[in-house]
């Protein structure tokens, strides 16, 4: 069933597409949502119970924060890449799709990798532990074959999977990092695609980038280079304690919802 203009403007008891932001569509046999193509000021959407097999038409629902798609027809974990581009998304209820398979610390994993600025995961919260670990050891998504770059019109920036995808600015950092330990660069292909940090970048996440690009780092070092690194992070850490009394410990922007 497609889910249609009529059907979402009954739903959400609205006069226009662009008004809706809030929509809950469960278990309404859906398998066609590209309506939502139309719908970019979108913020929670619930999908649960139906039978959607991709979720490229949700690309360019940049004011997605909240999205329930459990009970679908997700066939792979690939579909993910499409959310990349979704900045304030941090909702993600995806359970119980054909895409989780049976190992479900891997699909944990992978899932954060890809959205690392999930808080909440098939309604688990994620830990700052959870994605240190997802971006060391969770497994890369790549787009779907055959599915087409989003391009999305920005007034003149770059698209939005470029600039949101986080994972694009670890070759940048992950690199300036090597350099600066007399270290040969990583080649473009060790990461999901190329790109350069967003000028519109807030701090806070310029940091958030930063450390990604460390943990990532880290997979590629031998015992000699993790000491060097170790020996590194002990003096940094003194300049802080000295400086201020005490070391100040890296926190994860946190959010109740």
């Amino acid at each position: 069933m497609k889910l249609t203009r009529k059907l979402v403007l009954a739903k959400a008891k609205a006069s226009d597409l662009e008004s809706v932001k809030k929509l809950n569509c469960w278990g309404c046999n859906l398998t066609d949502i590209s309506i939502f193509t139309q719908m970019p000021n979108i913020e929670v959407l619930a999908l649960s119970v139906n039978g959607i097999s991709t979720l490229s038409p949700l690309a360019g629902c940049l004011s997605l924060t909240e999205l329930y798609l459990r009970r679908n027809q997700i066939p792979s974990l690939s579909e993910l890449s499409h959310l990349r581009p979704l900045p304030r998304l941090r909702v993600l209820w995806l359970a119980e799709n054909p895409c989780c398979g049976t190992d479900s610390s891997r699909y944990r994993l992978t899932v954060l990798r890809c959205l690392p600025r999930l808080q909440k995961l098939d309604n688990q919260v994620v830990t700052e532990d959870e994605v240190a670990l997802a971006l060391l050891n969770g497994e890369e998504v790549r787009t779907p074959p055959g599915s087409l770059p989003i391009q999305l019109s920005n007034n003149g920036h770059q698209d939005a999977e470029t600039e949101n995808d986080p994972l694009n600015y670890n070759m940048e950092e992950t690199n300036k990092i090597r350099q600066g330990l007399g270290m040969k660069p990583l080649s473009r292909d060790k990461f999901s695609s190329p790109c350069s940090p967003s000028t519109r970048e807030k701090p806070t996440m310029r940091r958030t980038h930063t450390v990604d690009a460390i943990l990532l780092l880290l997979r590629d070092l031998d015992e000699e280079e993790l000491r060097i690194v170790h020996t590194a992070t002990l003096n940094r850490l003194q300049t802080y304690t000295l400086g201020s009394g005490e070391a100040q410990p890296l926190t994860a922007h946190t959010e109740t919802h």
